[in-house]
């Protein structure tokens, strides 16, 4: 047996990490038992005794079932010593035999903990021993009593609070005390101290020192709360107390003889009697008696005292803190626009040739060129300096959007079309370009196993080509507007159908197409490609979504607070966006900022059709049905502490208002601080 506890006692700290293992208890030796020869061995096992095969068969007792815990249990013999003084040392205390109890190795960070949180059911009841340090798992039982305690019941689960209580010492008379000592002689005879007591009493009675109580007045007290509103009063000696509002004094209206400008004319008595009585200045009119005799008794006069009543008990009893502060302090401290320059200012051209509204424009990448769609079904392409049409293609419906291929080595126009997508070659500028442009095209070679796309790509014929278009990307629905990416090869296409097909995205040299959403979330407006990362953002009716492209995942989710988007331009640097309403709100968002917006314009009356910033110079427009074009500097700093500075520096007007519609499109010149706008009058503006 006690070789049994020794081995208990080894095994137990050896489970242990960090504790010195203790000594084990030696046993006594035995004798070496002979070994079997190898005749026996064979004989006993081929012919196994039944005694054998008894304990075989039988399972193992435990043999530490009846050993006693108390030399397992590890002790803390410190007493009251505080652990603290022990916190500089590698132990803690020390046990029954007077040997260190070492603190265990914390080797563990909080990531191991969380997993212990996760993956261990018996987290929630394991507790950290103080006096060892050790992490001890509380038994149910133990769980049970903790459980009833913080509910606040006892700890004994047999004993009940409301069993029948004992009456241990009854009302009844006994006839015999309880104790047989005889009375003291002090509980019969006067007590002098007590006759002082008395003598002083009355003594002060006689004096007048001691008043006789009154009795308390059973009658409710009322009191009027606004009688007195001197600061000596019990209300006014209250911290916030605030005097009710007093009546105006009556005027000469009031008067029951007023003078003769006051009393109104039939018509002024009819204007009144047609008004609301919101609306009435005087909520009586004057009238003129002969005497004080023959003035009757005022039908208002109850109705006005409840209200005035309910004036007083309603009044906010609040005290109002009144800070003198100057109005020029108030108006934010912002920079004088002449201080902003360059940014266009005035009107310098304006370019003629479309007999209907012209819905988009598009620039060239070097500022030579303007494209121009309208609902007169053609494409005309302008010189910038000199407002001449240099070419007119017509397609054969209306224009929805115009984009120039950015890229300054491909000489592109995507044109959306009804439910298609052409790509143009202008043959404008340098030869060299245009050249390259159709030899880039030309040098695509079909795969011999076509892909299924959601869209289909054909070539143009050669009298397409004489009008300059080499490319056909044709869709199931109604193309609403292209955008390029920056690079030139890629294509987002927005089309007017419900569902998750709402956006495409071609690419240009290896004439693929697809879809890169499985669900959609709402009706998309506008997509726009981030200028230097691989991030395409979405506009839908109520927010705007940024996509990884890379990564095929939601980024992040703006919220524009607008009933319904209409534009969106994203910043050159790409750190912020800026998105334009139907109901007149302009909102700025900062990506590294906020979901919200960081700024809210309110600077147009009537819907924003387009918004815009400039590639180089900090400028951004806005152009609105209410015929006027506001261009507002927006510098954005590197220091990620300091705010973007917005102000708006010039309204530009110049386009009639036609069917209810205004601006209907604006772009910057890529490398001058010039802006174009399309309007609803069926002409192009360069502002200067």
């Amino acid at each position: 047996m006690a070789g049994a506890r020794g081995a208990g006692r080894a095994a137990a700290t050896r489970s242990r990490p960090g504790k010195r293992p203790a000594e084990p208890e030696r046993e006594p030796e035995q004798e070496p038992e002979p070994e079997p020869e190898p005749e026996q061995e064979q004989e006993e096992a081929g012919t196994s005794s039944p005694r054998t095969e008894a304990v075989v068969s039988t399972p193992a007792e435990d043999e530490y079932a009846e050993d006693s815990s108390d030399e397992e249990d590890i002790r803390n013999t410190v007493g009251n010593v505080p652990l603290e003084w022990y916190a500089d040392f590698p132990h803690v205390g020390y046990d029954l035999d007077g040997r260190h109890i070492y603190k265990p190795v914390r080797t563990r960070d909080e990531l191991d903990l969380f997993l212990d949180r996760m993956d261990d059911p018996d987290y929630w009841r394991t507790v950290q021993d103080r006096g060892t340090g050790w992490d001890v798992q509380l038994t149910d039982e133990q769980v049970a009593l903790v459980q009833r305690l913080q509910r606040g019941q006892f700890g004994d689960v047999g004993f009940d609070p409301y069993e029948p209580a004992v009456d241990f010492f009854s009302g009844d008379t006994m006839i015999h005390p309880v104790t047989n000592r005889p009375a003291d002689k002090r509980s019969f005879i006067p007590s002098l101290v007590e006759k002082e007591k008395v003598s002083r009493m009355v003594h002060a009675i006689k004096m007048g020192w001691i008043q006789p109580r009154r009795p308390r007045d059973q009658a409710p007290s009322y009191y009027d709360l606004w009688a007195q509103e001197d600061p000596n009063a019990v209300l006014g000696r209250h911290k916030m107390h605030v005097p009710a509002p007093k009546l105006a004094l009556p005027g000469h209206a009031e008067s029951y003889n007023p003078p003769p400008e006051y009393l109104p004319s039939e018509e002024e008595r009819l204007a009144w009697e047609q008004q609301g009585p919101g609306e009435r200045k005087l909520n009586f009119l004057p009238q003129k008696f002969p005497s004080l005799r023959a003035v009757p008794a005022y039908s208002r006069f109850i109705q006005e005292r409840f209200e005035r009543c309910l004036d007083l008990y309603l009044c906010p009893r609040r005290r109002k803190m009144r800070v003198n502060v100057d109005p020029e302090d108030l108006i934010p401290k912002l920079p004088r626009p002449r201080d902003l320059q360059p940014f266009p200012t005035c009107q310098a051209l304006v370019y003629r040739g479309h007999n209907d509204l012209v819905r988009c424009l598009s620039v060239s990448p070097g500022g030579q060129w303007l494209a121009s769609g309208s609902d007169d079904s053609s494409v005309r392409l302008w010189e910038v300096s000199t407002a001449r049409c240099m070419k007119t293609v017509p397609v054969g419906a209306v224009v929805k959007s115009v984009a120039w291929n950015p890229n300054p080595a491909v000489c592109l126009v995507a044109v959306a079309v009804e439910d298609a997508v052409l790509l143009l070659n202008p043959a404008l500028g340098d030869r060299l370009v245009v050249g390259g442009t159709d030899q880039l095209l030309s040098a695509f070679s079909p795969p011999e196993e076509p892909a299924v796309q959601p869209a289909q790509w054909l070539e143009a014929t050669d009298e397409e080509r004489q009008g300059g278009l080499r490319l056909r990307i044709c869709h199931s629905k109604p193309v609403t507007q292209v955008a390029w990416h920056g690079r030139g090869d890629y294509l987002a296409v927005v089309l007017a159908t419900p569902g998750h097909t709402q956006v495409l995205i071609h690419q240009l040299s290896r004439r693929r197409s697809q879809s890169p959403f499985r669900r959609s979330h709402g009706q998309v407006q506008r997509v726009a490609f981030h200028p230097s990362r691989p991030f395409l953002l979405v506009a839908s009716q109520r927010s705007v979504r940024l996509y990884h492209l890379l990564r095929q995942e939601l980024t992040k989710k703006l919220m524009p607070n607008c009933k319904w988007v209409s534009c969106l331009a994203v910043h050159p640097a790409g750190d912020n966006i800026i998105c334009g309403s139907y109901d007149s709100k302009l909102v700025w968002f900062d990506l590294d900022l906020s979901t919200r917006p960081y700024k809210v314009l309110r600077h147009h009356k009537k819907a924003l059709r387009a918004v815009a910033f400039h590639p180089r110079y900090p400028l951004f427009a806005s152009g609105s049905d209410d015929a006027s074009v506001i261009v507002c500097h927006g510098m954005v700093y590197n220091d990620l502490l300091q705010n973007p500075l917005l102000v708006p520096v010039k309204v530009l007007k110049g386009h009639v208002l036609t069917r209810g519609l205004g601006v209907l499109d604006v772009a910057f010149h890529p490398t001058q601080p010039w802006l174009f706008s399309s309007g609803a009058d069926g002409t192009l503006r360069l502002f200067t």
